[in-house]
């Protein structure tokens, strides 16, 4: 399977939405949802760093340092 049929069958994951500024009420709601938005980041991130493991960048030839 060639790395672009790979990644087809594995897509590389999104981040998600970032709120509004004026998306939080005001009210001390909890969880907020600048405190919703953080922890769909934070598993943001650890799927990307799954999923750049499983897809690694090829190594740069020595011919074109």
């Amino acid at each position: 399977m060639t790395s672009e049929a790979a990644q087809d069958a594995d897509p590389m994951p999104q981040p998600p939405h970032q709120p509004d500024l004026d998306a939080c009420c005001g009210n001390g709601c909890d969880p907020c949802v600048f405190d919703l938005h953080d922890l769909a980041m934070d598993a943001y991130r650890q799927a990307m760093r799954a999923w750049r493991a499983r897809h690694p960048e090829p190594m740069p030839d020595a011919a074109s340092r």
